[in-house]
């Protein structure tokens, strides 16, 4: 059934949020349980729907997934049963591609269709088929990956860029593949780094995690364990949003926050801060909203670059942000060049932006948002973000195709309303 958000906005929100486990974490770790025949137990997995697909992909394949609680998960591949992974899940998720390592490593072969995901912009697949090759994959391609080895062997790999999930399939087949793998310009991202660690408590040689190099010593077999999925860092940063344009005060609960330096140097620019109190983060409604000038006066200029810089998924929402802050600022979002082709939505709310092209957007601040009466949500990080103009702006929107912010944000109406915003789900109409 198809349902859409309506929200009244101009309302504060206030009070206590916790945020789920990192969805890019948890659609890796997942997959990553086919690495061994014991049983293996992942904490703080968040409900959401492509984590569902995942788990459906994984049963498909003759794996037992019970689920011990709502963020309690047991996988036990104790058998794999086909090595061909459903064609029609394949589609519902980019994730599905990094199936391939693990499936490779245990089975030696693996079988599946272009995976699917957010429409952003081209996202290539060619590191990961290189990175493949390398360990001893024979790949072809007739419209689906077939995929295969006689053995996966170590090697010295340079990625062609720091791809995210071309460096987990890369460290995830190379774990059991004999001899050393030394892989450079990988990705550091923070669910790269869960998924390392998850590997190394599996009886994994991983060293280097957390830079852009990591070398890999194969083992023979890995063991089961439990494991937890940390805290999603992109959610954490939206309830920031969220509390700043609507001039709110939160304590978001459990944030892990040794992962947002680089956002807190950001989003100063922007003049948002907050505090730090253990494992929580609080965002104080004094906010100052100015945009901070470059030396010289120069307009600032906010960059999407691969971790531990600033990254992408956190443009959109920034750049909603930046919308209430006083200033002109600069977005310069390299990587997809779809990106910001939801600001056209924030336009016809009242926001000031320039796109002067699909790589940059130039926004002037702050404007008074005004509801709009259908706007569509194009996917998961720019839905969030209308979800944001929304809350801020005077009036009642609907946001349709939000099956799209689902797919990363869980039960995020609920949370939302525990925090005083007057935000409904409801069936779409047609």
């Amino acid at each position: 059934m198809r349902e859409q958000f309506v929200i009244e906005g101009n309302h504060p929100l206030q009070g206590e949020v916790t945020v789920s486990g990192n969805k890019n974490a948890a659609l890796k770790m997942l997959p990553a349980c086919l690495l061994t025949d014991e049983p293996v137990t992942l904490t703080n997995v968040p409900d959401i729907a492509d984590v569902r697909v995942t788990l459906e992909l994984l049963r498909r394949l003759g794996v037992d997934v019970e689920q011990l609680d709502t963020h309690r998960i047991r996988v036990h591949a104790r058998q794999i049963t086909t090595h061909e992974l459903d064609r029609e899940m394949c589609t519902r998720t980019r994730a599905s591609i990094v199936f391939a390592g693990p499936m490779l490593a245990r089975m030696g072969q693996v079988r599946f269709a272009p995976p699917g995901g957010d429409v952003i912009g081209r996202r290539r697949l060619d590191t990961h088929i290189l990175a493949l090759q390398r360990l001893g994959a024979q790949i072809e391609f007739d419209g689906q990956f077939a995929m295969q080895t006689d053995g996966l062997r170590g090697a010295d790999i340079l990625l062609d860029e720091a791809s995210v999930t071309a460096t987990e399939n890369a460290v995830m087949a190379a774990v059991l593949a004999s001899g050393t793998t030394v892989l450079s310009n990988v990705a550091s991202e923070p669910h790269v780094q869960n998924l390392c660690h998850m590997l190394n408590g599996m009886g994994a040689r991983i060293s280097g995690i957390g830079t852009n190099r990591l070398t890999i010593e194969g083992v023979e077999r890995l063991h089961g364990g439990e494991f937890r999925v940390e805290a999603d860092y992109l959610e954490v940063v939206s309830y920031i949003g969220a509390a700043v344009v609507t001039g709110g005060e939160i304590r978001i609960r459990q944030a892990d926050p040794q992962y947002l330096d680089m956002a807190a140097l950001v989003f100063r620019k922007l003049g948002v801060t907050w505090q730090v109190d253990g494992p929580d983060i609080l965002v104080p409604r004094s906010q100052s909203l100015i945009i901070e000038r470059d030396l010289g006066n120069q307009i600032p200029e906010i960059k999407a670059q691969p971790w531990p810089a600033f990254p992408s998924d956190m443009m959109s929402i920034a750049l909603t942000v930046a919308t209430q802050s006083a200033g002109t600022v600069l977005f310069h979002e390299w990587m997809y060049n779809s990106r910001f082709f939801f600001t056209d939505k924030l336009i016809a709310m009242g926001a000031r932006i320039f796109l002067c092209d699909p790589h940059r957007a130039v926004v002037h601040g702050p404007t008074v948002l005004r509801a709009a009466p259908r706007i569509t949500s194009p996917d998961i990080r720019a839905g969030m973000a209308l979800l944001l103009a929304a809350l801020c702006a005077r009036g009642t929107t609907t946001i349709s195709n939000i099956g799209q912010i689902d797919r990363g944000y869980e039960r995020v109406e609920e949370k939302l309303r525990s925090l005083g915003a007057h935000i409904r789900r409801e069936p779409a109409h047609a």
